[in-house]
């Protein structure tokens, strides 16, 4: 195969491996009910003037199913970390018992999951662009190649097929999380 095309292919490959990460990513924050510290991922503490993740600032732990618990490394940073969680806007009601900083999570109801659910779906659909988007490019690249139409239209072929394994490991993992969201 000509090695302009392997590397238009190589890069597709790249591209639409990188929408998956970014799902699995965004699937991470996704809460399904259960405690984890993942949960927290987005929070940003104002830590003396600029915005740092809690993770930088203080010991993340679940101690069960229900419960998140996050320990400051330094104690003054109590109050910051605790407003940082509310203006995330996560839905938590996070408890300051002056050492540690104690978050119930809810359970979720009937209603909340099917959001969820949808926004698992919006998420899968935008990184399902994201990989037709690479294919389209990879497919002008490799028409703008000095090769014979055999090698071309091959590579296009290898296009299509890797889209459609990304594509399909993207709906297994839609599966996945919606069954993850809809378990009680």
């Amino acid at each position: 195969m000509n090695e302009e095309i392997s590397i238009i292919i190589d890069t597709a490959k790249e591209q639409m491996e990188s929408a998956v990460a970014h799902l699995e990513k965004e699937f991470r924050n996704i809460r399904a009910g259960k405690a984890s510290p993942s949960m927290l991922g987005s929070v940003m503490v104002d830590y003396y003037g600029s915005q740092t993740p809690l993770s930088q600032v203080a010991n993340v732990n679940t101690p069960d199913a229900r419960t998140i618990s996050v320990q400051p490394w330094e104690k003054n940073m109590l109050q910051e970390i605790e407003k940082a969680i509310m203006i995330a806007n996560l839905g938590f009601n996070p408890m300051n018992n002056g050492e540690v900083i104690i978050i119930n999570v809810p359970p979720l109801t009937e209603e909340r999951r099917r959001d969820l659910a949808k926004q698992a779906k919006a998420a899968a659909e935008h990184d399902k662009v994201s990989i037709r988007n690479a294919r389209k490019e990879a497919n002008n690249e490799i028409k703008k190649v000095d090769a014979s139409d055999d090698e071309k239209k091959n590579a296009e072929v290898d296009v299509q097929d890797l889209t459609n394994s990304f594509i399909k490991k993207i709906d297994e993992l839609l599966v996945d999380k919606e069954k993850e969201i809809m378990t009680v």
